[in-house]
């Protein structure tokens, strides 16, 4: 999908989110796959308030987005940056026939899918930190979040993107790690901030129908185009220790592959693992 050039690059921090032009501006697929797209000033959490809906039995394709969360949450409880208008934060629910264990590698094909549009609008080094970060040469652009609840056959997982855009230098002093916003990027195309959230969203709702069918397995070739891991030496914080081995790459439910210092090859799936790289 290519996004409209008409918009100085400034522009993205300024333009508010408008409902209708982000309809407009989705795929005939995700316009069939979008069952309510909500727009808010201010929110808590977009997680938060689709999770709230689909145990009031809100349908698959529900979408949120706001302009700013006051409680807006990365992996393992850490808190997510969202100054007004300076981000992307947007929240997709999705049910799944599948059982839980069938969706392993669900949040690795949710980076998949934002990359897919970045690259699209000019991030040609964009990169994807296993399991879930959106990097541009080793700095954090964004993040994802999945949360779940519901049963085998039902069962539905809210899928949480927040995107850097236009950060304020004075509220992003309190980021405690190398981060980079989409407008410090050179090379990027100017778009539209309602283009990108509506080209973000249909990438998401297409590639959330294509992981029904065929879950990760198909999409992990594409994610080694963009991993920022393999080949390196990290150290994985487990719930109950720490180990550390040279990553080789993902299988084909998501799990890192972890080199040991025996040479053996040890799968690592996401939850609660936090991964920091130790050496290039």
């Amino acid at each position: 999908m290519l996004l409209s050039r008409g918009v100085r690059r400034m522009d993205v921090a300024l333009e508010r989110l408008d409902r209708e032009r982000i309809l407009a501006g989705l795929t005939a697929t995700a316009r069939a796959g979008v069952s309510r797209l909500e727009t808010y000033s201010v929110l808590d959490s977009t997680n938060r308030y689709l999770l709230a809906g689909a145990q009031d039995d809100w349908p698959s394709g529900a979408v949120c987005l706001a302009e700013q969360q006051t409680a807006g949450r990365g992996r393992q409880g850490r808190s997510w940056l969202t100054p007004f208008g300076a981000s992307l934060a947007y929240s997709l629910l999705w049910r799944f026939a599948a059982p839980p264990e069938a969706l392993s590698g669900l949040s690795l094909a949710t980076g998949v899918a934002v990359a897919r549009v970045l690259r699209e609008i000019g991030v040609s080094e964009v990169g994807l930190k296993w399991p879930n970060d959106v990097w541009w040469r080793g700095r954090k652009l964004g993040g994802i979040l999945l949360e779940s609840g519901g049963v085998a056959g039902d069962f539905y997982v809210v899928a949480g993107v927040g995107l850097n855009l236009a950060l304020p230098r004075q509220d992003a002093a309190v980021i405690d790690q190398p981060w980079v916003d989409l407008q410090e990027i050179p090379g990027t195309e100017p778009v539209s901030r309602n283009r990108l959230a509506a080209a973000l969203i249909s990438e998401l709702v297409e590639t959330f129908s294509e992981f029904q069918q065929g879950g990760f397995a198909d999409l992990a070739t594409e994610w080694a185009q963009f991993d920022q891991v393999a080949g390196r030496q990290v150290s994985l914080h487990l719930p109950n220790a720490t180990v550390t081995g040279i990553a080789r790459g993902v299988d084909a439910t998501g799990a890192l592959l972890l080199e040991t210092a025996g040479g053996g090859i040890r799968p690592c799936i996401g939850g609660e693992i936090r991964l920091r790289i130790i050496a290039p």
